[in-house]
């Protein structure tokens, strides 16, 4: 373990990062990875697995370096219109994922959460998440959220809905629904919005994630397509992220 920090911590510094600057929470839209192995004569099969492999490696390396909050675009609402071979096989590597890092993840303290309408997912992924999530739950480390089935707008709506419900039942009052109000009735909350996002692969949009919550995060957009985003070039995006003036609308 200390061997294993000792090269993260050489990763950082060989990339000029001030491990004690470091963002609270970092979301990543992990983009790539179907291009990944089209350029490669590969079916988009082979290059989601790599994107786990890739997964893994980022999510270990934020644990280790302290990072509170990582948030992952697993699977979008709009993923639905895939072909259904793809997105039997993205289940599948979930439920791979899950079966085979829980215990890692659990042994480093790791907290796993899902943002997202899970319900809808199929039952093996439901069950395999509902195991992980049980098991880390009393966990103190790195909270990991895994959003799945996710989409932005639908979780605005979700929170209306809920606060109108409140209202409705007379748990809630009209006059006290303010912005901290209603982000404690998303998906994330209780948790601090993303100092930065991260989009791998080239792509310059949000795609419908985290719309509310990353009014005021950092935005990098990193060419490397998700399966080649390495300890490397996280680094890096963790550098200009310290690079970044954050004024919050102030001069």
């Amino acid at each position: 373990m200390k061997k294993e920090l000792n090269r993260l911590q050489a990763v950082l510094q060989k990339n000029g990062v001030d491990t004690t600057r470091l963002p609270v929470h970092v979301a990543i839209i992990m983009d790539g990875n179907g291009r990944w192995a089209e350029r490669r004569g590969l079916p988009r099969a082979y290059g989601h697995r790599k994107g786990v492999e890739r997964l893994c490696d980022i999510t270990r390396m934020s644990s280790d370096i302290g990072i509170k909050v990582l948030t992952l675009y697993a699977f979008s609402t709009e993923n639905w219109k895939r072909p259904f071979e793809e997105i039997d096989c993205l289940m599948d590597l979930l439920v791979e994922f899950l079966r085979k890092k829980t215990e890692e993840l659990h042994e480093n303290g790791v907290i796993i959460r899902t943002l997202g309408n899970c319900s809808q997912l199929p039952g093996r992924a439901q069950d395999e998440l509902e195991l992980s999530i049980d098991k880390t739950r009393q966990n103190t480390g790195m909270i990991l959220n895994l959003a799945l089935n996710y989409g932005g707008r639908s979780e605005i709506v979700a929170s209306v809905k809920k606060i109108c419900s409140g209202v409705m039942e007379g748990s809630i009052r009209l006059e006290d629904i303010d912005e901290m109000k209603f982000s404690d009735h998303l998906y994330t909350g209780g948790l601090p919005d993303p100092d930065v996002v991260i989009r791998t692969g080239g792509e310059y949009r949000l795609s419908n994630f985290l719309l509310y919550q990353a009014a005021y995060s950092e935005m990098i957009f990193a060419k490397p397509l998700w399966p080649d985003f390495d300890e490397n070039e996280y680094a890096k995006a963790l550098k200009e992220f310290q690079n970044r003036k954050r004024k919050y609308g102030a001069i």
